[in-house]
């Protein structure tokens, strides 16, 4: 399955941005999604995640109160509203599903990722 990711770019310190990615499943609903992003040189991270019914997200600790993940299971499209963007938060940022009900840091438990969409903050 090919997750689609998109929406990154290139934005001054304080702007904002959302990222989509689109599955094209009409399973969707039945996966816990989640994005990660990961700088040069770096390891991937976790940055936030969704159950399958939107109802319980989790966020990593430098992301909370700015980002925001989101889902519609209509559109099979997950979402992450980022606001007051810092430098530190540039990175290439994969969208990722795992099969479980709930939320989940482990990236091991993602089996299908998306191609990435690059997001750069200048300060």
């Amino acid at each position: 399955v090919q997750l689609q990711a998109y929406g990154g770019g290139l934005v001054q310190a304080g702007d904002s941005l959302r990222l989509s990615c689109v599955a094209p499943l009409r399973t969707f609903g039945s996966y816990a999604m989640a994005w990660f992003r990961q700088a040069p040189g770096q390891e991937r991270e976790f940055v936030a995640a969704i159950s399958r019914g939107g109802d319980s997200t989790d966020y990593t600790d430098s992301v909370k109160g700015r980002f925001v993940i989101s889902r519609d299971n209509a559109k099979t499209t997950l979402y992450l509203q980022m606001n007051s963007l810092k430098p530190d938060d540039t990175a290439n940022y994969f969208c990722a599903r795992t099969r479980r009900w709930g939320t989940t840091r482990d990236h091991n438990l993602y089996d299908s990722w998306g191609q990435g969409t690059q997001v750069t903050v200048s300060s």
